[in-house]
């Protein structure tokens, strides 16, 4: 797995990834994305232009999305409590850049 960039957004509660994802193919980016960061796959929605996942990591649920038409992939929070879970990914995943 190879990323080219990484933004944490505070407002958002959002991660986002980018990387060379292929659309039909997601799981063969989120499957290693999910190992990478230890958490576990909950529910998997996939739609005729969005991806959304359901992951759980040490006890946070985090979304992890990808919309085709903008090739925006981003990994989600629900609470503000939860976004420090997000800047310790961010760091995790620096060695894949």
């Amino acid at each position: 797995m190879k990323l080219s960039e990484l933004k944490l957004d505070a407002q958002a509660r959002s991660l986002s990834i980018a990387a060379d994802i292929n659309f039909d193919e997601f799981a063969k980016f989120a499957e290693p994305l999910s190992r990478a960061i230890d958490s576990r796959v909950i529910e998997q929605h996939d739609g005729a232009d969005r991806h959304q996942w359901l992951l759980l990591f040490e006890g946070t649920y985090i979304q992890l999305n990808y919309e085709f038409y903008g090739d925006i992939c981003w990994l989600s929070v629900e609470r503000d409590d939860d976004y420090e879970v997000l800047e310790y990914l961010e760091s995790l995943l620096r060695s894949y850049l």
